[in-house]
């Protein structure tokens, strides 16, 4: 998976491809103005406003050629260097232009860039020649608010990509075929896990097959946070506002909030679990004796999210986060942190997920606590990293404004990069809420605190493997983990339903195809349906009294003893492979 902002040379093609963009909808809309054009991972994109005409998918192609004839022009790019004055002159007419160049200082440098009789006010750099922009390729169409407020008028977006050469282009736009074969939206609805409706949107309903692979992923969840020493809570769904004042949340994260009223009192549900998972530890008395104390929560949360960033599972309005706040004397920080580096190496690995690790530090305002503490933190994390055998980039100024953090960011079988696991460091919430320890000395003390997810949520981790899997899940997570297919009702029905009850008694889910379609078709459907491993009795297997079955993506056929079938797969699952 490219990642074109982390080219440079790759970012400048893009960034000059994006204004050859402009520059083809502008000869062919006259009265088009544009708002900003910037390079993103994924290519480009240039908001516009067309007045009172549209774009839609099918005129990309127009567009296209516009801008290949314009291309092979070969007009030379040019820099243009103007003073605050002079670019309000030039842009004049253009109410965009002028309310960018209104935000800059007196002083500042402003450049624009000209091709032929198209010019824009840019930053840059851009390539010499647009004769270099050969390999592009525009990707789709949407709607914009301007300014991202969607109390202002709406823009059109229009995307696209640059490569130096069409092998790269090509490569590309494969890969976007597959990432589009494989869209959890898609296969959410072909394999029945998750639905969404109009009358809850952001609100995902789960189907009978998505949740037992959300079953599944709860109890393996519960499973190694068992062994990893993890006690277990529940809180609220909604708690007072003045939970939420102490929190800060009331104050900073209120419009995202879902509020009501309960006995003339104003109440929210939570948007995150960890003041009610804050007073579950203020319930009690605790010592240094009690430290570290790891209290994990699958914890509902709401947060109002725009309706235009709604996206499946993967950006939702109610989710459930794998939580768990983790409180520790100061000299127990990085003994801690390296056993969770260690846990959540372990999680991902079961689904075969390979990440790295993002160090966020201290931003440059607008935090809480002293600077000292923030370097020792900070040195903290990053020696704990190395030392449970991992590097971290450091992200500067990233951090939270009450710690930094450790980011993990998952690789799918794609390449793409989905940031899920979060290790962070709160300097803030146990002053907040008065959090103590009677130390040894009999004193009291702050204990430091850790928020931590793994899965990030349930919601958006499935969402992931969705994709990442292609549907096709291991078998300890597929919802059907066997087919049996009878070749003929009459005579093979009978002999399938005890092999069915063999299956169940021993906790394997399986499914008993006895319509009347074609054998082939059956088959089939079962590679459809993406079943790990289909049984197909026939009379050879009733006179043997064994079991034939095909394991999904192969057309070889094993024959084996219903135990010796039975043991297998138990192993299988046991050990969570991944096949």
């Amino acid at each position: 998976m490219i990642n074109v902002k982390e080219d440079q040379n790759l970012a400048v093609l893009n960034h000059s491809c994006a204004h050859l963009l402009a520059q083809a909808v502008k000869n062919i809309y006259p009265n088009a103005k544009f708002w900003v054009g910037p390079v993103i991972a994924e290519g480009f994109y240039y908001d516009m406003d067309l007045g009172d005409q549209s774009i839609s998918y099918d005129d990309l192609e127009m567009i296209e050629r516009v801008m290949h004839r314009t291309a092979k022009e070969g007009k030379l790019i040019k820099r243009i260097e103007l003073t605050k004055e002079d670019a309000l002159i030039m842009f004049k007419d253009d109410e965009y232009k002028l309310d960018l160049i209104d935000n800059l200082s007196n002083n500042e440098k402003i450049t624009a860039y000209q091709q032929d009789d198209f010019i824009d006010l840019c930053r840059g750099p851009h390539i010499e020649t647009t004769k270099e922009l050969k390999y592009f390729k525009l990707l789709k169409v949407s709607g914009a608010y301007y300014k991202n407020d969607s109390n202002n008028k709406q823009l059109t977006r229009i995307y696209g990509i640059c490569f130096s050469n069409q092998k790269q282009l090509n490569d590309y736009l494969e890969f976007l075929e597959e990432a589009k074969r494989r869209d959890h939206r898609r296969l959410g609805k072909e394999l029945d896990l998750f639905m969404i409706n109009e009358y809850a949107p952001g609100f995902p309903f789960f189907l009978n097959n998505g949740m037992i692979i959300r079953k599944e992923l709860e109890d393996y969840w519960y499973k190694e946070h068992v062994k990893e020493g993890y006690q277990f809570i529940k809180t609220p769904i909604m708690l007072n506002k003045q939970l939420w004042e102490i929190s800060g949340h009331w104050l900073t994260y209120k419009e995202n909030m879902y509020t009501s009223e309960i006995d003339e009192k104003e109440f929210a549900i939570k948007p995150m679990n960890c003041p009610g998972g804050i007073l579950v530890y203020k319930n009690s008395l605790h010592s240094y004796k009690d430290l570290p104390l790891r209290v994990g929560e699958l914890g509902l949360v709401h947060r109002h999210e725009a309706s235009g960033a709604l996206n499946g599972l993967l950006r939702v309005r109610s989710f459930t986060q794998d939580d768990a706040h983790i409180y520790m004397m100061e000299e127990q920080i990085e003994s801690e942190i390296i056993r969770l580096i260690n846990f959540i190496d372990k999680v991902y690995k079961i689904f075969g997920l390979s990440y790295s690790i993002e160090l966020s530090t201290r931003p440059e305002n607008n935090f809480v606590g002293d600077i000292a503490i923030w370097n020792k933190a900070e040195k903290i994390l990053e020696e704990a990293c190395l030392k449970a055998g991992h590097k971290c980039k450091i992200n500067p100024g990233d951090g939270a404004f009450y710690g930094p953090k450790l980011d993990f960011h998952i690789k799918d079988s794609l390449g793409r990069i989905w940031q899920c696991g979060t290790i962070q460091l709160d300097m803030n919430l146990p002053e907040r809420f008065d959090l103590t320890y009677i130390a040894a000395d009999g004193t009291k003390k702050r204990p430091i605190l850790i928020h931590r997810v793994i899965y990030g949520s349930l919601e958006r981790f499935l969402g992931i493997l969705i994709e990442h899997f292609a549907g096709a899940f291991p078998t300890w997570l597929a919802p059907i983990q066997v087919n049996i297919v009878p070749i003929n009702n009459s005579y093979h029905l009978e002999y399938s339903q005890k092999i069915k009850e063999s299956l169940l008694n021993n906790n394997i889910r399986v499914n008993l195809d006895d319509s009347n379609e074609k054998l082939s078709y059956r088959i089939r459907n079962s590679q459809v349906k993406k079943i790990p491993f289909t049984i197909i009795i026939g009379n050879q297997e009733i006179e043997d009294n064994t079991i034939s079955y095909r394991q999904y993506g192969s057309e070889k056929t094993v024959t084996l003893t219903l135990t010796e079938f039975i043991d297998m797969l138990e192993i299988v699952i046991e050990n969570k492979e991944l096949m």
